[in-house]
């Protein structure tokens, strides 16, 4: 994904919020809500975000502004997310997933 930052290592929240167009106080806010987002601190107190850190603001502000998602709703997608990339999933699971799905959208569509 490309995010538009800057070529650094750390960015400070200032930064951050010039990139992604959010107020300070909406990433420190986000920062409560979304475990996975903990910029580092540097011994003067200033948040530092590392290049995965602005990425999943991105994502945040995605899931949150076109998605229209809840804080919850999107807390829950990311830890989706997280879940599946992590599993490695044999073939026979894959395709167990993937009928599941399948049932769960003929229900759905069954239902209209």
């Amino acid at each position: 994904m490309t995010t538009g930052a800057p070529d650094k290592l750390y960015l400070r929240i200032g930064e951050v919020s010039a990139v992604t167009g959010l107020p300070t106080s909406v990433l420190r806010y986000w920062e409560t809500e979304f475990p996975g987002l903990a910029p580092r601190k540097s011994s003067s107190g200033q948040r530092l975000y590392s290049k995965k850190d602005v990425e999943l603001v991105h994502e945040i502000k995605e899931l949150l502004y076109a998605e229209k998602l809840t804080i919850e709703g999107a807390r829950k997608r990311l830890e989706a997310k997280k879940k599946y990339r992590k599993s490695d999933l044999s073939g026979e699971a894959l395709a167990a997933l993937l009928q599941d799905v399948k049932l769960e959208l003929m229900n759905l569509r069954d239902q209209l």
